[in-house]
């Protein structure tokens, strides 16, 4: 049994250390400030979203060889402890602490939480506590790098992905959760809308993966071309209905509070789902496929990545067409990309990269300030110039998820190999990297 690096360990107890010592403040006395019916359901949401990750790994699970069932859903559901240690330290601060020129937050405003209970609500959330809203973007920050587990799938190191999530989190997540949603960030001031994360959440991910895609390289099997079966469809249905499920919190849970906007956008959120599972399993009917149940979950996440930038700024009518589109971009995207080299193992930048660029095209295509009047009138509603904004915007996510995701992959490589051996590869990474099987 080979050791492992004592630095992970050495840190986590520093970390300990010093917040034991970081200064407690009492609460902020906001009764004339909080509602409590809004705080009853940012809680909520904060709990479904969190319900989210476990829902990816059984997704994702699902998919692979039954050989790497274990460390596929290990890599997703890690992000839970990595992350929720890695936002109270510092996350946080980096995305919603006062602006350094609208590009980051000041990493030493809310370090280690410290004082955050006695802060004043973030300003685009006034009836709820600021730990409130931050445990809500906690749970965003979580699932986000779990997400670029699918393309990397079955030959990834474990402890590398660790490394690859923190150096992730910090240089990727933080800047763009900056950029969109503080008052002060370079897109939010630029006039770009992202309700719930198509951006922040969904290009990132997906850009970034196909990043580590590329730099992986491709497993054996895919080079040899072998038929891969999913080693447990059932696994895959479960997911889908829990990211499903939690995806209420994540959308209307962004409206930040349980008003009018929630609604709509809970509303929004089923229906493009459902319209992307059904476009997905009818257009494979076109082309002679059976409608499959993997397809149908497929075409429903997707539908979920879609609407996601949307969901608070368009009507429900219009997110039908929206779950269509990404749908039908996607399945051609995922059938493509089966024609090149590229090895983007679960099909994340096909579902996640191009379903939130999708997104974010539409969302300037049918936004209408009568769903929200602090969002803009789309493209479908005279709102050209606010359409070219979203376009901008939208490529500016893309190359700089695309390089950074590049630069984070080569330096974990550096610090730490990516790939496991071609023993490793073998055998399967259950065994290989946590003597676990199903």
């Amino acid at each position: 049994m080979t050791k492992s690096s004592p630095i992970p360990f050495i840190l986590l107890v520093a970390f300990a250390i010093v917040a034991m010592f970081t200064p407690i403040f009492a609460d902020f006395d906001g009764s004339k400030v909080y509602n409590y019916a809004d705080i009853a359901w940012l809680l909520i949401s904060a709990a479904l979203v969190l319900l989210m990750t476990p829902g990816l790994s059984f997704f994702y699970g699902g998919m692979v060889a039954k050989k790497n069932v274990i460390s596929t859903m290990m890599q997703s559901f890690v992000a839970t402890g990595l992350i929720s240690v890695l936002w109270v330290v510092v996350g946080f601060s980096l995305a919603f602490g006062k602006s350094y020129g609208g590009f980051i937050g000041d990493p030493t405003e809310f370090l280690f939480f410290k004082g955050i209970n006695a802060h004043a609500p973030w300003s685009l959330a006034p009836t709820i506590p600021l730990l409130l809203f931050a445990l809500f973007q906690m749970k965003f920050a979580i699932i986000t790098p779990a997400l670029v587990v699918g393309a990397t799938a079955e030959r990834i190191r474990f402890t590398s992905y660790v490394l690859f999530m923190v150096l992730f989190s910090i240089l990727i997540y933080a800047p763009l959760a900056h950029w969109t949603w503080h008052p002060d960030g370079i897109l939010f001031k630029m006039g770009v809308l992202d309700f719930a994360g198509g951006t922040v959440v969904h290009i990132s991910a997906g850009c970034s993966a196909l990043a580590g895609a590329i730099i992986l390289k491709r497993r054996k099997v895919h080079i040899a071309q072998e038929q891969h079966q999913p080693a447990n469809v059932p696994y895959v249905l479960l997911g889908t209905g829990l990211l499903w499920f939690g995806w209420f919190g994540f959308n209307a849970g962004s409206a930040v509070g349980a008003g009018s906007l929630a609604v709509s956008a809970f509303a929004t959120t089923n229906t493009a789902s459902a319209a992307a599972g059904l476009a997905w399993i009818f257009f494979d009917a076109l082309r002679g496929r059976k409608p499959s149940a993997l397809g149908f979950c497929i075409g429903a996440v997707v539908g979920l990545v879609a609407i996601t930038p949307a969901a608070g700024f368009v009507g429900v009518p219009q997110s039908i067409i929206i779950g269509v589109v990404g749908a039908i971009v996607s399945n051609m995207a995922v059938y493509w990309k089966g024609k090149t080299t590229i090895d983007d193992t679960l099909d994340v930048f096909p579902c996640h990269g191009l379903g939130g660029i999708v997104g974010m095209i539409l969302t300037g295509v049918f936004s209408n300030k009568k769903i929200n009047a602090a969002g803009a009138d789309g493209l479908f509603y005279g709102g050209t110039e606010f359409f070219v904004k979203q376009l901008i915007g939208c490529a500016i996510v893309v190359v700089f998820s695309v390089v950074m995701g590049f630069v984070v992959f080569k330096l974990v490589d550096l610090i730490h190999p990516l790939r496991v051996t071609e023993a490793e590869e073998e055998i399967g990474l259950d065994i290989s990297q946590h003597d676990e099987s199903i």
